[in-house]
């Protein structure tokens, strides 16, 4: 029962960072982009910080031998890109974001539910294994949603939808992380090894966003002044996972 309180409680949270795209309206686009961009730095020490310094040693703790771990690394990689390739969805940080096509409100809400129910599913397994992890698995999705679901709404937002139901919409969407949640709780019990193996995956997948998404986002901006907070707040997210 702890569990399930810890698990639910931490993905309401995730959803309702849904609702912080509608603060950003009164942003100009190139402050907009700027502010995203900080958010996106963190977001990238973040989560290769918990991958990195949290979920793949205590993967390899618990699963014991090399191999085993190894390869569910490479699966939650593999799993993020074929989410990405065949939703043709993108992290994008920014409204006008290019490789959102037509129907881009369908596809945006399709994709980002989706992502969305899996982080329900790998941060319920994360409580599953222990408070820590699941509290360090939540923070580093937390950082990572905050300047995605800002994007979202962009997007929606960009789409035609109007102001309340770009609002609406994207909260529901963010609502199929509890979705995600329950099937873990519900399932993890059942299968042998369920919350064990979810934590490599999880940290391919991480390492997979922030690798492949995130960080060419930030080499778009190349001012010197600009790229050092940048480089500063990669490693804030990183120094938080380790404080941890």
């Amino acid at each position: 029962m702890t569990i399930w309180i810890y698990a639910i409680l931490s993905v309401l949270l995730v959803s309702i960072v849904s609702l912080m795209g509608v603060f950003t309206i009164s942003l100009t686009g190139e402050r907009l982009k700027k502010v995203t961009l900080f958010l996106v730095s963190f977001a990238v020490g973040a989560l290769f910080g918990d991958a990195l310094i949290h979920l793949i040693p205590e993967s390899f703790g618990k699963l014991g031998p090399t191999l085993p771990t190894s390869l569910f690394i490479v699966v939650g990689i593999l799993v993020f890109f074929v989410l990405e390739k065949f939703l043709r969805w993108r992290h994008c940080h920014v409204e006008n974001c290019e490789v959102h096509t037509s129907p881009v409100v369908t596809m945006n809400l399709i994709g980002d539910g989706v992502h969305n129910m899996i982080d329900g599913m790998l941060i319920a397994a994360s409580y599953s294994v222990s408070f820590l992890i699941g509290a360090t698995t939540t923070l580093a999705v937390l950082s990572h949603e905050i300047p995605q679901e800002i994007g979202d709404f962009g997007v929606l937002v960009h789409g035609g939808l109007p102001i309340r139901k770009a609002v609406l919409y994207n909260f529901f969407s963010a609502l199929c992380s509890v979705v995600g949640a329950v099937i873990s709780l519900v399932i993890g019990p059942h299968v042998a090894g369920y919350a064990e193996s979810l934590l490599p995956i999880t940290a391919g997948g991480f390492m997979y966003m922030a690798g492949s998404d995130l960080i060419p986002e930030l080499h778009h901006e190349v001012r010197p002044t600009t790229s050092l907070i940048q480089f500063v707040l990669i490693v804030a997210g990183v120094a938080v996972m380790v404080l941890v």
